[in-house]
């Protein structure tokens, strides 16, 4: 039985989170020994990993005195070293800004991976210096392969490490669709409005990478044309106050709800006519395939692999918030058929075909 270790930050709701505990668990399932070590052994995700997964925590101080702080992390790197070093088939460092699970991934196997979620050059605003800071603090070119879960973010890592080519690959999340499905059917008190198109979006509340300004504007210009409809938000951040003060000036509170985060947002799936994403950039969005599956038409900028909603999916948009307002606009008088059942089976399939080569 191949021993695979998984190293993270914490497992608290996220996009790399759900990621990796539904890798993890469907690794499990095919028989793998999983280890899971954390930064933080905390988060809503805990309680969701296989009980046969076990977890380690590898807590680096944080102490504000410098001397102390660096001889207790010596102290914790080679004891780590000392009970784990080469003891994996596989590592990966699954959550890339964490320094701690790169070096856990390095020191646990020879055959290691660093995992990357997202277009790291967008992400720094087009700054290579600073790309090539964060990755070389994760000893990136230490790595036997470097993984990202989309195209984009493949391509515009080699821009700034060329040299890394050969050991850089795409592999996109897995999704587990039976328990989206189940969940999905879960009560909730919010009823389909039959009368209005109804839009969803979920995710972080953060206006730098998830740009839901564009989403009010649009809502404001279709809202004076009078056109049915109304946009429910799931999640919160950094910017929700922000957002919320923005839809009381434009007088929106009964056209734009906030229902904050929710562990189990499939309901509300059920309950939409079509998802909305207005993002600059993303990884791999996890949320194209929960539509897909939740058979939800899709409304997206072109973010990575926005390719997959145009085959037959949703509408794509330019990241403006007058392309959003008028792809908006067509849904809501036109709506959208979906076409072609998506094959999450056969989706799944060939991305543990590929897994199952690098380990």
């Amino acid at each position: 039985m191949k021993k695979l270790l998984f190293a993270a930050y914490s497992l608290d709701l996220g996009g790399i989170e759900t990621a990796l505990v539904t890798l993890v668990n469907q690794l499990k399932e095919k028989n793998y020994d999983i280890t899971v070590v954390l930064e933080k052994k905390q988060g809503i995700f805990l309680g969701e990993l296989n009980p046969n997964i076990t977890i380690i925590e590898y807590t680096p101080d944080d102490s504000k005195n410098i001397i102390r702080r660096k001889y207790k992390n010596l102290i914790k790197r080679i004891k780590f070293i000392l009970k784990y070093k080469n003891k994996f088939d596989f590592a990966a460092s699954f959550a890339t800004y964490s320094n701690s699970s790169s070096f856990v991934a390095r020191m646990a196997s020879k055959n290691n991976c660093l995992w990357g979620h997202a277009d790291y050059l967008t992400l720094f605003d087009n700054k290579k210096e600073e790309v090539k800071k964060f990755f070389e603090e994760k000893k990136c070119h230490q790595f036997k392969n470097i993984i990202f879960v989309s195209k984009e973010g493949k391509e515009s890592f080699l821009k700034v490490f060329p040299e890394l080519e050969a050991k850089t690959m795409v592999c996109n999340n897995l999704i587990n669709d039976s328990k989206i499905k189940k969940m999905a059917e879960e009560p909730i008190e919010l009823k389909k409005d039959e009368e209005k198109f109804t839009f969803i979006n979920v995710g972080r509340h953060d206006e730098k990478q998830k740009k839901l300004t564009r989403i009010i504007e649009a809502a404001k210009q279709l809202k004076q044309e009078n056109k049915a409809f109304k946009i429910l938000l799931i999640g919160d951040g950094q910017d929700s106050k922000m957002y919320q003060e923005l839809v009381k000036k434009e007088k929106l509170e009964d056209t734009i709800f906030f229902l904050g985060k929710k562990q189990n947002p499939y309901p509300y799936f059920k309950i939409a006519d079509g998802v909305i994403l207005s993002s600059d950039y993303e990884g791999y969005p996890v949320v194209f395939l929960e539509s897909f599956i939740l058979n939800r038409p899709i409304l997206t900028t072109k973010v990575s692999d926005y390719q997959e909603v145009e085959q037959g999916y949703g509408l794509v948009s330019e990241k403006t918030k007058e392309d959003i307002y008028q792809k908006m606009k067509q849904i809501i008088e036109n709506g959208f058929e979906i076409k072609e059942k998506f094959d999450s089976q056969k989706y799944n399939q060939e991305i543990i075909e590929k897994l199952e080569k690098i380990f």
